[in-house]
Formats: structure tokens, sequence, C-alpha cells
């Protein structure tokens, strides 16, 4: 049985996939995105978090049996909301291994499976656990792959292949877009991501998230610094002339997801 490295199980969200859903935070990321609100989940080893004065170990090892009780507690919640269980991370296809036993045994259970994944990985990894997923959340973040280095560490060749390999492969996919200021912020790159993903069979959303600065508290709390000190969330007018750019893609979008 795999053992997987996780560092938070967050219960009743209604974000990250339909319905009231329980998330499985993974541990470990390929990407180092400057805007993560996440810094903890980024390396996956155990780390210490100092977090208002107190000292927080960052990190577990689970097997599939350990955290499954935790899941179902909610099940009543599931079945009445449409919801169920989303794997999130970091980035899930770390510990594919992990992700596909974890998602086998929420569909014995008849539960709808997410993932939250930005497809960074090699298609080979994500072959493991796509036929137990029934909705893929995939972030494109750029379509310039010089510029997604520059932000997030790597290139965008591979999540793009990836995104079409996906799509190709019949699993519900959304493409989701992060909108950072002075990364890709400007109506020519939200179009150029919603104009690629409308190429993408069987795609039919867009999801705009706005930057927020929650969690960059914690990178100090990691001993890190956050580079995007002085980047201002957009402004609701902002995020809604850019929805109208996405829009001309002819796919259904909105801000949030």
């Amino acid at each position: 049985m795999a053992q997987g490295r996780i560092f938070n199980i967050q219960r009743f969200s209604i974000h990250d996939g339909p319905g009231i859903r329980t998330i499985v935070f993974f541990k470990g990321c390929y990407m180092r995105c400057a805007w993560c609100c996440n810094p903890e989940s980024q390396s996956k080893e155990i780390e210490t978090l100092i977090e208002k004065d107190k000292t927080k170990i960052v990190g577990r090892d689970v097997s599939v049996s350990d955290i499954m009780p935790e899941i179902l507690s909610d099940l009543r919640y599931y079945r009445r909301s449409g919801g169920g269980v989303t794997l999130s991370g970091g980035e899930v296809l770390c510990q594919a291994d992990f992700a596909k036993e974890l998602l086998i045994a929420c569909k014995e259970e008849g539960l709808h499976t997410a993932v939250e994944s930005a497809a960074s990985a090699p298609f080979s990894e994500i072959e493991k656990i796509l036929p137990y997923v029934d909705l893929y959340l995939m972030d494109i973040k750029h379509m310039d792959s010089a510029k997604h280095k520059e932000y997030t560490g790597m290139g965008n060749e591979r999540i793009l292949e990836n995104a079409r390999k996906i799509a190709e492969s019949g699993v519900e996919l959304i493409i989701r877009t992060p909108v950072i200021p002075t990364f890709n912020d400007s109506p020519e790159e939200i179009r150029a991501i919603s104009h690629f993903a409308k190429t993408l069979p069987g795609v039919k959303e867009h999801h705009l998230l706005p930057y927020h600065r929650l969690g960059t508290d914690k990178y100090a709390g990691l001993g890190r610094k956050y580079s995007l000190m002085e980047i201002e969330p957009p402004s609701k007018e902002k995020m809604e002339y850019l929805l109208s750019v996405a829009e001309t893609s002819g796919l259904k979008c909105k801000i949030g997801g």
C-alpha cells in the first residue's frame, strides 16, 4: 500500500469542484510560483512553520486507510450537495501512485472525485490517475514559456501538451487561470489563454482566479522572502474587464472557481 505525504485536510469546502467537498492537500510541487499562497506545499520535506508565534510541523505521512474515515465522515453532505473529494497541493502528480490509490478508494465509496493540478508531470504520471477522476481542474497560467518560467521556475511546453491529452481522454476538464498583476493580467495574455482553452476538445469553462495576498505571512514563517510584496490584488473592475476579454473565446467564463 502506497504512503503519501500531505499537509492538510480541509472539510466543508465549497470550492475546487461541485457541492460540499473535502480537500486533501498533497505536499510537494514541481513549480515555485512566485504568488503561491501555500508555500509550505512546495517542498515534499516535512518542515517547521512559525505562525502567530507558534511552531507548527507541516507534513505527515499517511496511508489511504488512515484518511478515508475522515473523508467518509461527511458522506451525507456529499450526497445532499453533489459534492465529493478533491486532491490538491502542492502538485498531486508528484505523488501519483498514492493519488491513484486514494482516488480508487473514493470511487469504491461512490464519491465524486476531482484533482486540482497544473499537469506539469510526464503524461505517464497523469495516466495513472485519469481513470478515477471525474473532474480535472487544470491551471494554465501563461502561453509564453519564457515568462512562465520566470515566474514559476519551469516552462509551459509540457503543460500545454498535457492539457490537450487530458482533454482528448474525455475526462471533464476545466481550465483555470490565476490572474497575477505584472505576470498575466493584460487583455492579450488572458485572451490567448482562453482562446487556447477553446481549442481543447470538450472544454467548456475557463475560470479566472484573482490574485490575493492570503498566505504571504507563511513565507516569513518558513524563513523565506515573498517576492511579490509590492503587488496589489486586481480590482473588481479589472477582473470584470478581463472576464469580458476571456468570453470572446466563446467559453463559459467566470471569476472564481
